[in-house]
């Protein structure tokens, strides 16, 4: 069906070709940004400069952590090619199943000291925790990855423990990554009045798709011009230079910057009282069905999510030889088509709830679970053909537009700016312990691969017929979301006193 796409990209010039993609996402990025719908609430110029300073260096920041956070799996694709001490690949199906999966464990659990630390010290302190962290750890292992690579002196170490070492490298870089959603959401819902959060939601859904390019496409570019270890090293580079910039520039709020705060109408305004301890806020929000259904639908959207953005180019890969997927336009632009579709369903999701359904969340959850039930059910029956790449990519719009809307706009409408941290620690936790349970199914139920003596995969996974549970796990999860999210139809905050306007 999109043959004549790739057609079309593979007759430009070969330097046209590769600078087409970046060029694309560019004109994608600045167009959806003139365009982007505002609600207005009376913020002047001034305040709106600032705080375009304040969240577009944090917001890339985040990017850069989803960099460092998906250069795993692309470095699956070097270290599947590299035999371990017992001849097969030093990082198969299963391998990175289970490295994949203890790391979203802790991320998935790490909310439950990085909330509270966020919502006492503020989510300036959590992005430059987050981010410095992070930094230390990809470059961890990108050593480790230039030691198997050049035998040094940890080579056999490495080799013989390599799921256990890369598990714990991981799982401490996925601490650290834990610190980005609750710094974002935190630093933000003081500077958005819950009127103007579903554009924030279309913002927050453009940040995550551009973290996406980074870590798949870019992340390509380096690994087959640069090499293996410069996967995990240049997301340790460009953190660096963005904890500097975040030092000089993000305050927590528009007080801290020289303006005023004011009353944003979430679910915390007027709350003047003293601050609550930790424990009582967790138990206010483990309390709150709005919170804890958003958290559930979010533990589906995690699933979903990477069940696709990890699974889908492995899968292509591992049945080249009989479907011949790598050689088509998704393939090769999968980190920019993700971005795109991204973008697109952030800002479709955020546009309707402020435009369309007066600020609730729910209703334009409930309306991309059905495009995502409806895509797993045909995925099922077309994952061999040549349309599943574009089938998934849609999938990828819709649960990109849910956790944009959802982690990045209704767990500051709900939890209120006091308690942003724990809400959304709460609810990006969920969505990682999704991540945990797709990875670990999917160690267990997806084929294994092996190598021949030529270093090329073999076996099981090179046949797409023993891929059909790739799709089939992700139906009850599709409905499991679609039921909770019904349920959210009519749910707004509900502020302490009338909000007010700047």
């Amino acid at each position: 069906m999109f043959d004549w796409f790739h057609a079309f990209h593979a007759s430009l010039p070969q330097w046209l070709q590769e600078f087409s993609p970046v060029v694309l996402l560019l004109i994608i990025v600045a167009i959806i940004f003139y365009r982007l719908p505002t609600v207005e609430v009376g913020h002047d110029k001034g305040y709106k400069r600032r705080r375009l300073m304040n969240w577009l260096p944090l917001g890339l920041t985040y990017a850069f952590l989803y960099m460092g956070r998906y250069n795993l799996k692309i470095s699956k694709f070097a270290f599947e090619e590299m035999k371990g001490l017992d001849g097969s690949p030093l990082m198969g199906n299963s391998d990175f199943g289970v490295i994949f999966m203890w790391g979203t464990i802790v991320y998935g659990f790490s909310f439950i000291i990085n909330g509270p630390l966020t919502d006492r010290l503020g989510g300036r302190f959590s992005i430059l925790t987050g981010a410095g962290g992070a930094l230390v750890m990809n470059a961890l292992m990108g050593l480790a990855s230039w030691s198997l690579l050049h035998q040094g002196p940890m080579s056999h170490l490495l080799s013989a423990h390599f799921v256990v070492i890369f598990s714990i490298l991981y799982s401490l870089n996925m601490y650290f990554q834990s610190f980005g959603a609750v710094a974002i959401v935190k630093v933000n819902a003081p500077w958005f009045h819950v009127r103007e959060r579903g554009v924030f939601g279309a913002i927050f859904g453009i940040l995550i798709s551009l973290g996406i390019y980074f870590a798949f496409d870019l992340g390509d570019m380096i690994l087959n011009g640069m090499g293996l270890v410069w996967v995990f090293f240049m997301p340790a580079i460009l953190l660096g230079i963005f904890w500097l910039i975040d030092f000089l520039i993000v305050r927590n709020r528009p007080s801290q910057a020289g303006l005023e705060d004011f009353n944003t109408g979430d679910a915390t305004s007027g709350d003047e009282g003293p601050r609550m301890g930790a424990l009582k806020v967790f138990g206010m929000m483990l309390r709150n069905p709005v919170i804890m259904t958003i958290a559930f639908i979010e533990f589906c959207s995690g699933f979903l999510r990477q069940a696709i953005m990890q699974w889908f180019r492995t899968f292509a890969k591992q049945t080249d030889v009989v479907l011949g997927l790598k050689s088509t336009f998704v393939y090769d632009n999968w980190g920019l088509l993700l971005c795109i579709a991204g973008i697109t369903g952030g800002v479709i999701a955020g546009a309707i709830s402020d435009h369309v359904f007066q600020s609730r969340r729910g209703p334009v959850a409930g309306l991309l679970y059905g495009v995502m039930l409806t895509g797993s059910i045909v995925l099922v029956f077309t994952y061999q053909t040549p349309f599943v790449g574009w089938l998934v990519i849609l999938m990828s719009m819709a649960v990109i537009g849910v956790h944009g809307m959802l982690s990045g706009t209704a767990s500051m409408d709900f939890g209120g700016a006091r308690n942003a941290g724990i809400a959304v620690g709460i609810i990006d936790g969920f969505v990682y312990l999704g991540t945990a349970v797709m990875s670990g199914t999917y160690a267990l139920i997806l084929p294994h691969e092996e190598l021949d003596a030529a270093g090329h995969i073999t076996g099981a996974a090179t046949d797409p017929a023993n891929w059909r549970a790739w799709p089939l796990a992700m139906i009850p999860m599709a409905i499991i979301g679609l039921v909770l999210a019904s349920r959210l139809w009519n749910a707004k905050p509900k502020p302490k006193t009338e909000p007010e306007t700047t």
